[in-house]
């Protein structure tokens, strides 16, 4: 229990660092943009291709992809029916704030730091995670405001897919995989090098974009919003966790530990493109990251 702690807070510190360095103005936002590149093409598809590279491609992995398309479509209807008589941004903001998963720069390095082994587990999970967040949930919440805009949510959806290198590198990797072709020993060590610095460097930006500042007019809805996904987090988990049968305990946990992760980055994205305010949506992000580390880090110490 207390490598756990000592690991979680060591992982919080990473997070301080890069909230503190941009606050005395070592860095500002337009350097998290910088990092946010680098991690997106360099690190985190050279993590990609480490974790897939010894995977078998089964059924069981690929159900991963589906639940998570699943999950998010359920749970994005879900905030569209239960506030239907909300105005409409802050229906806006809550059917973008209830889904999507922050995996590859929080779930991925939390988790790898426990359980490397995991690594190809959160992959598959991401995978329509990936397609939900880039377009999938777009085309949903665009069409509950105006029903002719379906169109633009597909056709984001395919053009952002089509431009994300982590994306690719899922597709290309598992074809590979298919084929049960594996990238050769060299290759592995060199991508380990950039591998290495994919953890560190993905939350040292979620630190640098931190926010801790909120319109006081939107906290209520704020503090609602939260409620609503950790509330159907903690009971999608203990379902996960207690009912769903599954072949193995390493997947339980994943599973179980993604149930509390933070707002995706994409989710804040969309949310601002929607006519969010940045300063809303950006603290609505930061904090879930904050209340997730504290969540997971319970959840891990449960499970011992």
């Amino acid at each position: 229990m207390l490598t756990i702690l000592i690991n979680a807070f060591g992982l919080f510190l990473i997070i301080i660092a890069g909230f503190t360095i941009k606050r005395i103005g070592l860095v500002d936002k337009k350097d998290g943009q910088i990092l946010s590149k680098i991690i997106l093409n360099l690190t985190l598809p050279a993590t990609i291709i480490i974790g897939l590279n010894p995977i078998k491609v089964t059924g069981e992995f690929l159900n991963l992809t589906g639940a998570a398309i699943f999950i998010n479509l359920i749970l994005v209807l879900f905030a569209k029916k239960i506030w239907k008589k909300k105005e409409e941004y802050h229906r806006i903001l809550f059917m973008y704030c209830i889904t999507g998963y922050n995996i590859g720069n929080f779930t991925l390095p939390f988790i790898q730091s426990f359980y490397p082994e995991a690594s190809a587990y959160l992959f598959m999970f991401d995978v329509g995670n990936c397609i939900m967040l880039a377009g999938g949930t777009k085309m949903i919440v665009s069409s509950t405001f105006n029903e002719n805009d379906t169109t633009t949510g597909f056709s984001t959806l395919v053009t952002t897919l089509k431009g994300s290198v982590p994306f690719i590198t899922y597709i290309v990797m598992l074809l590979i995989r298919s084929l049960d072709l594996t990238l050769p020993l060299g290759a592995i060590s060199i991508l380990q090098l950039f591998s290495s610095a994919n953890g560190f460097l993905s939350l040292l930006m979620i630190g640098i974009y931190l926010e801790l500042v909120l319109p006081k007019k939107e906290s209520v809805i704020v503090k609602k919003i939260l409620f609503w996904r950790y509330s159907i987090g903690a009971i999608l988990a203990a379902f996960i966790f207690f009912v769903i049968p599954l072949p193995n305990d390493l997947l339980r946990l994943v599973l179980t530990l993604i149930c509390f992760a933070p707002i995706a980055t994409f989710s804040v994205i969309n949310s601002v493109e929607a006519g969010i305010e940045e300063s809303v949506a950006g603290f609505i992000s930061s904090i879930s990251i904050l209340i997730s580390l504290a969540l997971m880090t319970i959840v891990m110490m449960l499970t011992l």
